[in-house]
């Protein structure tokens, strides 16, 4: 009788928790059989490593082959546990040396002839193997993923055997990173928006302090134009944040690549989308949304057109920056730290005001009544982008040019570091007490926000909104303290209300 035991990796969200492999041959009728609540995917492994090993011209064993995934209440799901089952029997065989396997993890998926696949999911396994001291041997196709965790100590293979005389001392994986040049994310020019002055100087503040961001005016105005060109104005992402999204996009549908891996996310979901299909699930759940566009720009265009159902799913993410998705048997976790920018019409027609108009008022107040008080009252900033001069349109060398996307960046960047410098983090995330101690206002500056919370009927989280997009306008000025200014201009951003607009 032998015993072998490999390690790997399972999914969980965004985790990825060791599995212990355990293979037992024994004697009896020949036969193989895998516990430890594997899914029907990984129990078709057996049909696939008998097959790859078979034909890799290694002997499998005509005898009780049982193989454990440990810990047995974990679910196990997808071909990542091809390579270590194959090698589990391999080491329980004495075909291949078991000591070799004790600091070493393995994932990947095998074919028929032995060559290995690609799999799900490999940025948080590597992210978790570099915390557990093992090496991780990979799929030469997961590569890409391999060179963005460089505490990491990974290999690569394309097959079976390579990996086997790796273990056998008789080969090297050597693991040649491929050389990732200077990103060039392209994103929309800002100087291609003529006008809105406001709208632009909106923008700027929201990109400065991370601010959420309501566009409403007629169609044609530019609201669409605007908010894709938010992502152009926001300083690039940092290492640890493009690994945290490239790691949602390792375990959802769309797979990664190194195509602009540091560019920001800009999710634009159609307003049909469901709620699972928004904040994720399914089984096992995926990422939706709002975790692909993790620190980046969530963008829903014709908000009110949104079922009211998938709108209240976002009001705890978008405090909390992560969803949680329950099964009975288990709970899985997605980070969800987006910048929210919605943008819809005044009415249902568009064109509220205009002659062309025929909107009764009932029509009016039930259309803007599909977005609920609760999630209003998360929206930082509510801008009104009135349509634009027809003179506007028209070219003319003597119009001075609009400023550019870099040039607007330049002041986002310096205000995004004082605001580094002062509390470690972006304006949007102070809590209640770095408001008290980074937000203070002088006792006539009290009484007008007062005042306009009052008069405009608004909470204590818009309160303290309003207190965060004011302290973002200051660093933009390069102030240290608040003044009537910044102060009057925060209350504006909330002056629009889609009652009245």
């Amino acid at each position: 009788m032998s015993i072998a035991t490999v390690y790997s990796r399972a999914l969980t969200g965004i985790d990825a928790p060791v599995v212990t492999i355990e293979v037992h041959i024994s004697n009896g009728l020949p036969s193989l059989s895998i516990v430890g609540l594997a899914e029907m995917a990984v129990k078709e492994s057996k049909d696939r490593v008998r097959s790859a090993l078979i034909n890799s011209q290694f002997n499998f064993p005509q005898q009780r082959v049982t193989i454990n995934l440990a810990p047995a209440d974990l679910p196990k799901e997808g071909g990542r546990f091809d390579l270590p089952i194959a090698l589990g029997i391999l080491a329980a065989s004495e075909q291949i040396p078991v000591a070799s396997l004790y600091d070493k993890e393995f994932i990947g998926e095998l074919g028929l002839a032995g060559e290995l696949r690609s799999v799900r999911g490999v940025l948080p396994t590597l992210i978790a193997v570099s915390k557990s001291g093992r090496q991780l041997v990979l799929p030469e196709a997961n590569r890409d993923e391999a060179v963005l965790i460089n505490d990491a100590d990974s290999r690569v293979a394309s097959h079976l055997l390579d990996i086997c005389a790796y273990l056998s001392g008789q080969k090297k994986l050597e693991f040649e990173p491929p050389i990732l040049g200077k990103q060039q994310n392209e994103y929309p020019d800002l100087a291609d928006v003529k006008g809105q002055a406001n709208a632009r100087r909106a923008l700027e503040v929201a990109a400065a302090g991370n601010h959420s961001l309501l566009l409403t005016g007629p169609p044609g105005t530019g609201k669409t134009m605007l908010a894709s060109r938010l992502p152009g104005i926001m300083p690039e992402m940092e290492q640890s944040e493009a690994v945290e999204s490239a790691a949602v996009l390792s375990i959802s549908r769309t797979g990664f690549t190194c195509d602009n891996w540091r560019q920001r996310p800009f999710r634009s979901p159609h307003h049909t989308a469901s709620a699972v299909a928004m904040v994720g699930g399914g089984s096992p759940p995926r990422p939706g949304e709002i975790s692909l566009a993790h620190n980046g720009i969530l963008f829903l265009d014709e908000l009110p057109e949104f079922d009211r159902k998938v709108l209240e799913v976002l009001r705890e993410p978008i405090e909390s920056g992560k969803i949680t998705i329950s099964r009975a048997a288990f709970q899985s976790e997605f980070p969800a730290r987006f910048q929210l920018v919605a943008a819809m019409n005044p009415c249902p027609c568009g064109y509220l005001g205009q002659s062309r108009c025929h909107c009764t008022e009932d029509q009016v107040r039930r259309y803007r009544a599909r977005i609920s008080g609760p999630l209003m009252d998360r929206i930082d900033m509510l801008i009104e982008v009135p349509p634009v001069a027809k003179s506007m349109l028209r070219p003319s060398e003597n119009r001075t040019q609009e400023e550019s996307s870099a040039k607007v960046q330049q002041r986002v960047l310096l205000a995004r570091n004082r605001q580094i410098e002062r509390a470690g983090k972006v304006n949007y995330l102070l809590d209640n007490k770095e408001l008290e101690e980074y937000c203070q206002l002088s006792e006539s500056n009290y009484q007008l926000l007062e005042q306009a919370i009052s008069r405009l009927g608004l909470s204590a989280r818009a309160y303290h909104r309003i207190l965060r997009v004011a302290r973002t306008i200051a660093d933009l000025a390069n102030s240290e303290h608040i003044e009537t200014i910044h102060l009057s201009e925060a209350i504006g951003y909330r002056r629009l209300d889609t009652r009245n607009t």
